[in-house]
């Protein structure tokens, strides 16, 4: 009899035990984790160019450009202001190509302050004065893509419809065999930046080629207001009307 007691006595104590570990099981287990990862940071590499350490010294906060709109990183790059001023309604109120550029992405190659020195006054002047040629050289420095210096050589149409060549890499680039790298690629939103020692001309772009794998992008056009616009470029005349054969039964010799 104390035997049979026992064993009631021990059962009813396991089954106690096993209902007290339950709840604190399905507790453990029901109660979500709060904890989440950080979300992973953007790698922002260096921009490369005999100009980066000025770049850096005079902008040392450029990192945080990467979350900028272009319009306002090439506003906070010191060599970049005259460059601003053309493309933002200060050379002339009636090119202003800001908003569109920060609908981007785009590639831009901005002229620093000493290659618009490079320029003759007169020839700047013209341009001020001149909303056409103004809107042609500006949208000729642009063209779609996110691509940095490993990536951004090739032939490709810009804005302004003519196309541009780039050759090299890191460091080491040129545009249309003319405009050195200064500092670049500086990370704008939706936008690389190249600052380049010369301006290019749209007026004498390289020789157009057949689009590739290294030239992809297509070229868009875009309206704005008054003459923000790029122009598109020039139709072929047609060609010259073939010489009207004799007629059959006109004398040969």
């Amino acid at each position: 009899m104390k035997t049979r007691t026992s064993k009631a006595i021990g059962a009813t104590a396991g089954i106690a035990a096993i209902a007290l570990s339950v709840p604190l099981a399905v507790n453990a287990y029901a109660q979500p984790s709060t904890e989440q990862e950080p979300a992973p940071k953007l790698e922002i590499p260096d921009p490369q160019g005999p100009g980066c350490d000025a770049l850096k010294t005079a902008l040392p906060d450029w990192k945080s450009l990467t979350e900028t709109p272009v319009g306002a990183a090439l506003q906070a790059i010191p060599d970049a202001s005259t460059f601003y001023s053309a493309i933002s309604g200060g050379f002339n109120p009636a090119v202003n190509i800001v908003p569109v550029l920060e609908n981007g992405p785009y590639v831009v190659f901005a002229p620093t302050n000493e290659a618009f020195a490079k320029l003759p006054p007169a020839q700047l002047d013209a341009l001020k004065a001149d909303p056409a040629a103004l809107s042609d050289l500006v949208y000729y420095h642009d063209f779609l893509g996110l691509l940095g210096n490993e990536d951004v050589k090739g032939q490709r149409p810009t804005q302004q419809g003519a196309e541009v060549k780039v050759d090299g890499k890191g460091g080491d680039i040129k545009v249309n065999d003319t405009a050195k790298l200064v500092c670049g690629a500086i990370f704008a939103k939706n936008a690389r930046i190249y600052l380049i020692d010369t301006v290019l001309d749209p007026k004498t772009p390289p020789e157009a080629i057949t689009p590739s794998a290294t030239s992809t992008t297509s070229s868009t056009t875009t309206t704005t207001t008054t003459s923000a616009a790029p122009t598109t470029a020039p139709t072929p005349a047609a060609e010259a009307p073939a010489e009207p054969m004799p007629a059959a039964d006109a004398p040969i010799g």
